[in-house]
């Protein structure tokens, strides 16, 4: 086999690496295209493993890349600032390749030599021998940054008796959020209304409304006939951890966008806010990073 099919037999996972690591289609596709163009500059008989260059020289264009964004200061970059085009093609691309939306919010949050360590060992089994030499460290400082990146991406276990015992009020509330989701998105108008109080208030940042849209809604049957102006932000919607408290995260083409907090009381739904989900805002997995 030859070097230019060498590398399209590779490609779909070389894009799937690059995907992960930069959380744009399109930025990955052009990273796996400059390592096309720099296999085909260098001498074949320099390349001893086809599969582990192609690997390497892609991992290190993402992660130039992702310092480059560090360096200019930039925060991971939310829905609301991606040209439409882009976003859509991200969207195609996780439904495609069923790609988890929660696991992309995180990565984002990682710093780049984190992020780059755990994408390319624990989700593509690289060695870190290799990961190394992509971050130009040693392994062990590899196998280090892997690990912070899965203890962030994990979340903090409960380390009080008082978060312990807050655990299981948390699982309800889970439920509920749960429940909510799935009626929405199915368009369980009575569903949605059993779930929240009848006196439920529904707020919201102007910034996330259609044009005209009430900054507040009051009552379980208006806030549930409200859920069919977002059915595109509600397939996009996951359940997270949101500065500690269950939370839906929209996060379409897995760019985070905006956060919906919730009020419980008698297992009910009292209130629920609308907001930007900022880039200071502490966000963690629901019991794992499949979601």
């Amino acid at each position: 086999m030859d070097l230019t099919d060498e590398f399209e037999a590779a490609r779909p996972r070389l894009l799937a690496l690059a995907h992960r690591i930069l959380g744009s289609f399109e930025d990955a596709d052009d990273a796996v295209q400059t390592a096309w163009l720099r296999a085909h500059a260098t001498d074949r008989s320099r390349i001893a493993n086809p599969a582990a260059w192609f690997t390497t020289v892609t991992a290190r264009l993402c992660l130039d890349q992702l310092r480059s964004r560090e360096r200019r200061g930039e925060m991971p970059l939310l829905a609301d600032a991606i040209p439409g085009g882009q976003l859509a093609a991200d969207e195609e691309y996780l439904r495609r390749e069923d790609v988890s939306r929660a696991l992309l919010v995180l990565l984002s949050r990682l710093t780049a030599a984190q992020r780059v360590a755990y994408v390319l060992h624990d989700l593509f089994r690289v060695p870190f021998g290799e990961v190394a030499v992509v971050l130009d460290t040693t392994p062990t400082n590899a196998k280090k940054l892997a690990s912070r990146a899965r203890r962030r991406l994990e979340g903090v276990d409960p380390a009080s008796a008082d978060e312990a015992a807050q655990a299981a009020q948390v699982s309800g509330h889970w439920r509920i959020v749960d429940a909510f989701l799935a009626a929405a998105r199915r368009g369980r108008i009575d569903t949605l209304v059993a779930l929240m109080a009848p006196d439920v208030v529904r707020v919201a940042d102007p910034a996330l409304l259609p044009e005209g849209g009430a900054v507040e809604v009051v009552g379980s049957r208006a806030v549930a006939e409200e859920t069919r102006s977002f059915t595109d932000r509600i397939h996009a919607g996951i359940p997270m951890l949101v500065n500690g408290a269950p939370a839906a995260v929209v996060a379409p083409g897995g760019h985070g966008l905006a956060a919906l907090t919730f009020d419980f009381e008698d297992g009910t739904i009292t209130r629920i806010e609308i907001a930007r989900l900022r880039p200071t805002d502490r966000v963690e997995a629901r019991g794992g990073t499949g979601s």
